[in-house]
């Protein structure tokens, strides 16, 4: 018959060994602990506060556990005290129900305050004005496009530090979820939906972003770099996209649009209204649901020119 003790201490560096493989995965859940943006930071401290206030729980009962176990296990000579008619203690009862209800009293304030606080869709405060990006997912690429500088680009996102950016979400594809860990939370993209997501940077840095939902074979290719720039660097890469590089045409995005990987791209110019008619090509009668804005019409567009792929 095998020895149980013999047993577990084969078993337990094993599970350990296994548990640290595990978490060598864990790369975007340790640079949330790292945010560059107001959100990220107000996000960073929420979990924080929960992780304490739950520690506060957790680690008295593993401590007593592991006491009770050790104090009353069976060995000769114990001295534990042994009450076999014991049923009831208002002082024990008081702890173990009062403590948790003043716990969970406490978490449930600090969420509620936080998740009205960090609306995905309520405007950051600030004295600059916002950006705005528009994002699509798509089968396995992201496609950002800025309608006030009239320029898009393919795997690749480029900000002004300090300037509250306006993402408006869809997608062309399955449904997908935009993120930038170091920046907050992340935000599903879906068919017929357009979501609103505001982010800033604080920091001038390269930032990483993802997708962060299956979806299918190519998902964990859904990558794209984010460089925080200076406004004065961010300008003169508007213009540098705008003079060097080609126009994406409606013919453009419907090649872009099939499923396969792709590498950053950039284009001068997009077809006027492409974002609001991805939208709506999934909704009945034209128009579409949103979060954070009112629902919108478009009408058809035209292709103008042919395109072609450019890498930065």
């Amino acid at each position: 018959m095998p020895n149980p003790k013999k047993a577990i201490r084969t078993v337990f560096p094993l599970l350990i060994v296994a548990m640290l493989m595990l978490l060598a995965g864990c790369g975007e859940q340790v640079i949330v602990m790292d945010p560059k943006g107001p959100i990220g930071q107000s996000q960073k401290d929420l979990i924080i506060i929960a992780s304490v206030l739950c520690a506060a729980i957790l680690v008295p009962v593993l401590l007593l556990t592991a006491y009770i176990v050790w104090k009353y296990r069976d060995k000769p000579g114990s001295k534990a005290v042994y009450k076999p008619n014991w049923s009831h203690s208002t002082a024990m009862e008081t702890v173990w129900w009062g403590i948790p209800i003043v716990v969970i009293i406490i978490l449930g304030t600090f969420t509620v305050k936080y998740t009205y606080a960090l609306e995905p869709s309520k405007p950051i405060e600030s004295d600059v004005k916002p950006i705005t990006v528009q994002v699509t997912s798509l089968d396995w690429k992201w496609l950002f496009m800025y309608p006030e500088q009239g320029i898009a680009t393919v795997n690749y996102l480029q900000i002004p530090e300090r300037v509250p950016v306006k993402f408006e979400l869809t997608s062309d594809a399955p449904m997908n979820s935009f993120w930038i860990p170091q920046l907050g939370g992340q935000m599903y993209t879906m068919s017929g939906m357009a979501m609103t997501l505001f982010l800033q940077a604080d920091h001038v840095g390269k930032y990483y972003g993802s997708g962060a939902n299956f979806s299918g074979e190519h998902f964990a290719d859904m990558t794209f770099d984010v460089d925080a720039v200076t406004d004065e660097q961010f300008q003169k890469w508007v213009n540098e996209v705008k003079r060097s590089t080609p126009a994406l045409t409606k013919a453009g995005y419907e090649h872009l649009a099939t499923p396969g990987k792709a590498n950053p791209q950039f284009f001068s110019a997009f077809p006027e209204g492409l974002f609001d008619q991805i939208v709506n090509k999934y909704a009945v009668g034209g128009g579409h649901a949103g979060h954070g804005g009112a629902a919108k019409k478009t009408e058809p567009i035209e292709a103008t020119t042919n395109t072609s792929d450019t890498k930065r």
